[in-house]
């Protein structure tokens, strides 16, 4: 009888300790999702950097080099949009990883401290 007791003590407990487990999965999810979408925005904003440098960092010339890129991209035929988008897929790899590169310090979560843990 006694064995059965702590087993149900021991299943009890086990049971408490389910709702952190799945708020850690949720916590450390969402900031892998934090991540990754920052740095996406963070690469898509080089390309903008990019365009803006190109067009002589003013507003209209960025919009003129945007207006010549899509004139060119839409007369091309199937194979050199193809090949566009495969130097694009490859800039964008190149970017994303000197961007995480960059910032691996910030891929984990931070670890509360001993004085910053809160039980419950």
């Amino acid at each position: 009888m006694a064995t059965n007791l702590s087993e149900a003590n021991a299943i009890q407990e086990a049971g408490a300790k389910r709702p952190s487990d799945w708020r850690a999965v949720l916590y450390f999810t969402l900031h892998g999702f934090g991540f990754v979408g920052s740095t996406l925005l963070i690469t898509w904003g080089l390309f903008f950097l990019f365009f803006l440098a190109i067009g002589g960092f003013s507003f209209d010339g960025l919009i003129h080099q945007l207006n010549n890129f899509t004139t060119r991209y839409v007369a091309a035929d199937a194979a050199r949009t193809g090949a566009f988008i495969n130097i694009f897929a490859i800039a964008h790899m190149i970017l994303s990883a000197a961007v995480i590169t960059l910032r691996r310090d910030r891929i984990l979560p931070e670890r509360p401290s001993q004085g910053e843990r809160h039980h419950g």
